[in-house]
């Protein structure tokens, strides 16, 4: 599986707005946006007992991964398992859609409807799961401005409006309690083999420096 490219971006509002009139001079907005605004993003985060996957990322370990299960704009009837991994900068996202009573035993703890031979992403989670002891760790929900560029296949995504939430049991609850991370408003751009000089050019923002921002990561210190 070919990895990609991945930068974010610390921004403020005020950024966020110039970024919002830029992109679309030179980039189409994702498909699946459903207004000008975008589209929301609900993600349960997987770890074990002891947090390895939010240790690794504070201590900037090389080779990682994580596990998350996602959904948009609190519709159930599409789900997906992910796995994203990160080898000498870059990453790699692997996804396999689950139905919402999978995704309801799993956020259970029955994990036995995973080890379907034929899917191996769900597989290795249902090992991991088992034998990890991998657990629903925190729900993740913002609003995603995405826009796209067939050449170097490139993603640029606002990320603002920030929430999150300690109780896992409530992800497929249509309104359940969260509480914003203050200060969090994240511009991504993913790439494969190379960047085009004009989103280089529409992305450029002053003094602001590559992050290694990980919403979950802050999302779990916030809630400590």
């Amino acid at each position: 599986m070919t990895g990609r490219h991945e930068f974010k971006h610390y921004i403020n509002y005020a950024d966020l707005l110039q970024l919002r009139a830029r992109l679309p001079l030179v980039m189409k907005m994702d498909e699946h946006s459903i207004s000008k605004e975008g589209y929301d993003v609900r993600s349960l985060y997987f770890d074990n007992y002891a947090d390895k996957a939010l240790f690794e990322k504070i201590n900037g370990v090389d080779e990682r991964e994580k596990f998350r299960i996602r959904l948009y704009n609190a519709d159930p009837s599409l789900i997906l398992l992910e796995k994203k991994s990160k080898a000498g900068g870059i990453c790699h996202k692997s996804s396999a859609p689950i139905s919402k009573e999978v995704c309801n035993e799993v956020i259970n703890g029955e994990f036995s409807s995973l080890n379907q031979p034929d899917e191996p992403l769900l597989v290795e989670f249902y090992a991991k799961l088992k034998f990890h002891q991998l657990r629903p760790r925190t729900i993740v929900e913002y609003r995603r401005e995405a826009y796209v560029l067939t050449p170097g296949n490139v993603r640029v995504t606002l990320d603002h409006h920030i929430r999150t939430c300690n109780q896992p049991s409530l992800f497929l609850s249509v309104k359940y309690p969260s509480f914003p991370l203050p200060n969090a408003c994240i511009l991504e751009i993913k790439y494969d083999q190379f960047l085009p000089e004009v989103v280089r050019t529409v992305t450029a923002l002053s003094s602001r420096p590559t992050t290694s921002f990980s919403k979950y990561a802050v999302s779990r210190i916030f809630q400590e």
